[in-house]
This record gives structure tokens, C-alpha cells and sequence, in this order.
């Protein structure tokens, strides 16, 4: 029989529970709803790890609810069909795409009603019409139990799993609720969203998707809810279907919503209600103008009689409702010719293909040129020059090429080759250009060279874990590029205090420590330089490895790609890399004159020096008294050792300062050796046994 103890805890663990939940759907609601994140991630990590120790150590305590089950289940075969117990209908649409339209609507109501010309005015709702997907999803006393899509009306499918992954979508409504809500509403994703996941995407090598239309209704009909977790979806609700145990419910339409605000469903604030045709027609007007500063993409606005029992006794004709229409704006897809594909160079030396156009008038600009991303989408789309292209805009995306006007293609036409086009060479400085296996983008080997890449190179160059020249920021590279001050790397060490004190915002005292910092960064190690070259694949420790494993500049530059890999951890793609890199005559050059400039290191130093903590792994926290953090890293690791983030089994050492943070009881539950800096510094001078990790 359990203790009275084991009671305690577990009433403990359940109301600890309770408050983590509460606690967490408040800030997933600000964060995703009112876009005002109430604490730093970090906090939201810990209370959502803290939750999801809880649950596991008390299984009990698990529920439906909880938002550590947004993601669960395994794949489906097949989605099960939903009957709609109130008919899921569409509404109709108005044809007429000017302001003209609300006013047609509004007199259409009145012929309906019989009202006289001087008969007040009718009440409206009017809201946004989003191009997204419509689903239901179905309250039961405030808890999420169902998600479906419309289907036909009459019935949907179920993608319940799906839906719960919508981060927005809270999984138990707030405040009093009724016994059941079904809601209703549009899935869509945001343009800032779909561009992320698109360049993620890219980025590996993966499918993209076509418009933010497309991948909110593809993410939520995907069989696998692992896959629609990955896409970021958002929630509004707009309607409702069936509702049971409400007995104080809105009458009006603009109530409701309200009404769904107050239990934290999302709903879009862009709505208004008032009296009269004129509100509408100022509603059409107005979201027109703002459409493309929107977060999400519509097609329309919607206008329906505000109250309820009006809307019940107008009713519905041919399936439609007679107190609602949707009125739609004008297409923002325009087809165009494509007179050109040409390549730009990227600051990172990606090779971006870019289609010049036809100037056409589309989603409220003239479009010259559409991205096409990269050869490889450029040749799913089947784009050639010559082709009658649809190109679509929508607010502040880039426009893009979403289709090809198949039977309008001249003869002759060839598909995109970008490797061809460019004879094998960078366009802006003749480097050749590259592309890994599995990867999607080419780009410039120039790296040094390229004056493209001159910006990302500098800034790079100057960074605190590379030559580390402080004061050395985007806005002055900006200024030091722009006004041809800086056009190589070597031309860091030639700056002088009275050109940078000419500068904006320059002033004498700053122009002086930046010359000193410039200086100071000649001395430096030789990891550090190999870091700060920039090239592909070759982070913070791979240069150390480098430097390590070689101990001079000299060797690594006569190493093939055969000896490269004899460096621990570089595999055939980062050895081809580094021998492409030192293989271009122009980066050699690049080379010399940066150590003409006069930057030196102790070449033998990283041959010679002890490697007595090999094996043992340390973890940091706190501050250290005289050592930064990034200095005890190197001192460490030039001993042999190797540097954690985080506490495991295999640490060895803690090396604890100041206000150390939980690595220090995680350590102690371990029983892992702790270090002051005063025996840290003893240990990296002094070889002795030290156990391997």
C-alpha cells in the first residue's frame, strides 16, 4: 500500500504539473497570438523540460492536454472520414472585385427583406478571407479532441494529430467554456514562416514548397504528424458549427468571435462591425491598401450580417448562406515572358539564378525579376528562356515563378544548365565554381577572392573567434567596402587613424583603438588564422584539428586531399574542400600578402606542446576570475583536452567560477571532480594522469 509520503509527492507532482501547463499554454498564447513572448526561451525550455520529467516520472499525470502531446502517434494508413453534424458549407462568392460589390450584397439583403429605401440600416461583420485551408476542430468541456477538414461539407477527414501540432491552436480553451465547441477556421501559414522553411529546406537538399497555400493544406493532410510538425502552421478562427452547453452565448456574429478571443483561440484582429453598406465598402478599401503588409496571405474579404437570429432567418439558398459573401480582390498572378536567366553571386558565394522579365503590374508593383532559387527548382519547373511564365507576389515576398505556360513555348528552347551557362567560373571573379554531392546550390570557390563575397569575408576575418578585431562591425565593413578603402583582406593592416576618423560617425578615439586592435590581431595563433580564411566546412574546431595535426601554415598548404584526411574528424567532403580552397592561385596570393602584412605565430608551438589532458573532457560555468572563457577553452585544448556545453557522464572536469549555473549540481549529482581556476591553471601546467573521459 503506498505511503503517506508517496501520496504527498504525488499531489505535489500533480499541482506542480498543473501550473507548468497553465504556465506554458500562457506564454505559447502570447508568443503565437499576441506576438508579446512573455520570457526569454531559455525559461520556456526549462518549465517545458521540467513538464516533461514530471509526466514521465508520474505517468499518471499525463494527458491529451498537456502541450508536451502536440506531437504524437505514429503514421496513419489513411485518414478516417468525420460526418459534420452541422454541414460545413462554403459561402459565395461576389464577382464584382471593386468596392462596388459590398454595395451589391447590402441590397440584395434588403430586396430579400422586403425593406423600404428608408429602412435603417443592416448590422455587419466584416473579416478577413484567408487563403488558407478550412478544418473544425471540436471542444469537449474546453479540451481539444478533434480536427477535420471540410471534404465535401457532409464529411472530412480527421487529421486530429495534424491539427495538435499547430502551435497557436491552444489544446484547452480558457475561462468558461461549454460542454462542446466545434470552431471553425482557416489553416495557413505566414509568408516570414514559409520563406525560413523554404531556405531550411534548400539548404539540405530537400523539397520546398510551391506557396504558403499549398504547404498549410498539404502540412495538414500529410499522413506522418512528424512531418506536419516540422511545418509552421497558424490558426484563426473565424465560425462555428455544433455547440452544446452554452447557455450565455453571443448574439451577434462580432460577440462570438470576441467570445472565442476570451478562451484563447487566435482570431484575427483585421475585423469590424457597424451599419450599412459603407462600413464594408471601408473595410474592402482599407485591407486592400494593407493586404501586403499582412503576416498571411488572403484573397479576399468576407461580409456577414452580424446578428445571429437575422443570419438564422435569412438562411441559405443552394447550399449557401444568404447572410454572408465572400468578396474577393483582384488575382496577384500575372503571366509575363522570361527574357533571361542570369546568376548572381551571393555574400556567402552562393550562385543564385534569377529570371529577368517582362515588367508586369502584379500584386501592386512592376516585376522585373523573379528568384528561381537554384538550378535544381529552376529545372522542376521546367523554366527556359523564351517561356510565357505566371509569376505571383504576395506582400513582401521576393516574386516568384510558380508555373510555366506549357503550350506557349517557343521552339528551340533548352533547359537551365547554370554549370554550362557559366562555363564552370564564378561570374564576378572567375574562381571555379563547385557543388557537393547532395547539395542543391552551387557556389564560388573564390572565397578570399571573390568580390561578391568581399563583406561576409571581412566580417568573418574580424570576428572574436578568428582575428578577433574588435570594434570591426557590419555597418563599418559596410562603409570600409563601399567607399574602396578595403578591397582585399590585406587591406586591414593599411588602414590608417586619420582615413577612419573621415568616416560617419568615426570618431579620433575610435578610429585609434581600431587601428590598435588592427595591430593587435597580427599576432595571433595559427587555428585562429586557418579559421578566419573562411573556408567552407572549416569551423572552430576543424582549425584547430588543422593546426594541430600539421603545426605549420607550410604543410597544410602542400597537403592533398588524401593526407587531409588523416586529419581526425575531416571526411572526403571537408579534405575537398580545403585543397579546392588552397588550390586557387588568387587565395595563395590573398595568403602571402596577409603575412606580408605581417601577422605571425609560433609555427612550431601546436607540434611541440604538451598533450597530457588528451581524452579529458571539461565543462565550463560561471566566470572565471582572470580567464575568459574563450582563453581557458584554448588553454585546454591546446593541453590536449576537449571543451563541453553540457554535463555528461563522460566530463571529467568542472571548472566552476562565479555564479555558476546548473552545470554545477548536475556535476555534483554525478560526482564529477570540480576545479577553481588556481587548479585548473595547475592542472594545464603540470602533465599528470588525467583519466580519459
Amino acid at each position: 500500500m503506498p505511503s503517506s509520503s508517496h501520496h504527498d509527492a504525488a499531489a505535489q507532482a500533480a499541482e506542480r504539473v498543473r501550473r507548468l501547463r497553465e504556465d506554458i499554454a500562457r506564454y505559447d498564447h502570447a508568443y503565437y497570438v499576441l506576438d508579446a513572448p512573455l520570457v526569454p526561451d531559455a525559461d520556456y525550455d526549462t518549465a517545458y523540460r521540467e513538464l516533461q520529467q514530471l509526466e514521465q516520472q508520474w505517468p499518471q499525470l499525463r494527458s491529451p492536454a498537456s502541450p508536451t502531446q502536440r506531437v504524437g502517434g505514429a503514421p496513419l494508413p489513411e485518414f478516417s472520414p468525420v460526418r459534420h453534424r452541422v454541414p460545413m458549407l462554403s459561402i459565395r462568392t461576389e464577382t464584382d472585385t471593386t468596392p462596388q460589390g459590398a454595395l451589391a450584397f447590402d441590397q440584395r439583403l434588403r430586396n430579400r427583406l422586403g425593406l423600404e429605401s428608408d429602412a435603417p440600416a443592416l448590422e455587419y461583420e466584416a473579416e478577413l478571407k484567408f487563403d488558407g485551408l478550412a478544418v473544425s476542430v471540436r471542444y469537449e468541456h474546453g479540451v481539444l479532441v478533434q480536427g477535420a477538414t471540410r471534404g465535401d461539407g457532409e464529411t472530412g477527414e480527421d487529421v486530429s494529430l495534424n491539427v495538435r501540432t499547430i502551435r497557436n491552436l491552444p489544446l484547452r480553451l480558457r475561462g468558461e467554456v461549454p460542454a462542446l465547441l466545434e470552431v471553425r477556421g482557416e489553416v495557413v501559414m505566414k509568408r516570414a514562416d514559409f520563406l525560413r522553411y523554404n531556405e531550411v529546406q534548400r539548404s539540405r537538399g530537400l523539397p520546398t514548397l510551391v506557396n504558403p497555400r499549398n504547404g498549410a493544406a498539404g502540412s495538414i493532410r500529410q499522413l506522418d504528424p512528424r512531418v506536419a510538425a516540422q511545418r509552421p502552421l497558424s490558426f484563426y478562427a473565424y465560425g462555428w458549427g455544433e455547440i452544446d452547453g452554452w447557455e450565455a452565448r453571443p448574439d451577434t456574429q462580432h460577440g462570438m468571435l470576441d467570445a472565442f478571443a476570451a478562451m484563447g483561440l487566435p482570431v484575427a484582429p483585421q475585423r469590424v462591425h457597424g451599419a450599412g453598406p459603407g462600413v464594408l465598402v471601408e473595410f474592402h478599401t482599407r485591407i486592400l491598401a494593407e493586404r501586403d503588409a499582412l503576416p498571411f496571405d488572403i484573397d479576399g474579404v468576407v461580409y456577414k450580417v452580424d446578428r445571429l437570429a437575422l443570419q438564422q432567418e435569412l438562411g441559405f439558398r443552394n447550399r449557401e448562406p444568404v447572410w454572408a459573401v465572400a468578396h474577393k480582390y483582384p488575382a496577384q498572378e500575372r503571366s509575363t515572358r522570361l527574357l533571361a536567366i542570369e546568376v548572381q553571386v551571393g555574400r556567402t558565394g552562393k550562385l543564385t539564378p534569377v529570371a529577368r522579365l517582362e515588367p508586369v503590374f502584379v500584386g501592386g508593383v512592376t516585376v522585373t525579376n523573379a528568384t528561381l532559387h537554384n538550378e535544381d527548382e529552376a529545372r522542376r519547373k521546367d523554366v527556359r528562356v523564351g517561356d510565357t511564365v505566371i509569376v505571383r507576389r504576395a506582400g513582401d515576398v521576393i516574386p516568384e515563378i510558380v508555373g510555366v505556360v506549357a503550350d506557349r513555348r517557343p521552339a528551340g528552347t533548352a533547359p537551365f544548365d547554370l554549370h554550362a551557362q557559366l562555363r564552370g567560373v564564378c561570374p564576378v571573379c572567375g574562381s571555379q565554381i563547385e557543388r557537393e554531392p547532395g547539395e542543391v546550390d552551387w557556389r564560388c570557390s573564390g572565397g578570399l577572392y571573390c568580390s561578391a563575397q568581399r563583406k561576409q569575408a571581412l566580417l568573418h576575418f574580424a570576428s572574436r573567434l578568428a582575428m578577433d578585431i574588435e570594434g570591426l562591425g557590419e555597418k563599418l565593413v559596410e562603409q570600409l567596402v563601399d567607399g574602396g578603402l578595403v578591397r582585399s583582406l590585406p587591406d586591414i593592416y593599411a588602414l590608417r587613424a586619420e582615413q577612419l576618423a573621415q568616416l560617419p560617425r568615426m570618431a579620433d578615439k575610435s578610429a585609434d583603438n581600431l587601428v590598435r586592435a588592427i595591430r593587435g590581431s597580427l599576432r595571433t595563433t595559427l587555428a585562429r588564422f586557418i579559421y578566419a580564411l573562411g573556408i567552407r566546412h572549416v569551423g572552430e574546431a576543424t582549425a584547430k584539428d588543422l593546426a594541430r595535426h600539421f603545426g605549420g601554415l607550410r604543410a597544410l598548404l602542400d597537403a592533398d586531399v588524401e593526407a587531409l584526411e588523416q586529419v581526425p574528424d575531416v571526411g572526403p567532403v571537408v579534405a575537398r574542400s580545403i585543397h579546392t580552397f588552397f588550390a586557387q592561385a588568387h587565395n595563395r596570393e590573398v595568403l602571402q600578402q596577409l603575412l606580408g602584412a605581417g601577422i605571425v605565430w609560433d609555427e612550431t608551438r601546436g607540434a611541440a606542446r604538451s598533450q597530457h589532458l588528451a581524452g579529458s573532457s571539461f565543462v565550463l560555468t560561471g566566470t572565471l576570475p582572470t580567464l575568459s572563457r574563450e582563453q581557458a577553452r584554448e588553454r585546454i585544448e591546446a593541453a590536449g583536452g576537449k571543451v563541453s556545453g553540457s554535463v555528461s557522464r563522460k566530463t571529467r572536469y568542472v571548472v566552476v567560477g562565479a555564479e555558476p549555473g546548473s552545470k554545477l549540481e548536475q556535476a555534483r549529482e554525478l560526482g564529477i571532480e570540480l576545479l577553481d581556476e588556481q587548479q585548473l591553471l595547475q592542472l594545464l601546467q603540470a602533465p599528470r594522469a588525467a583519466g580519459a573521459a
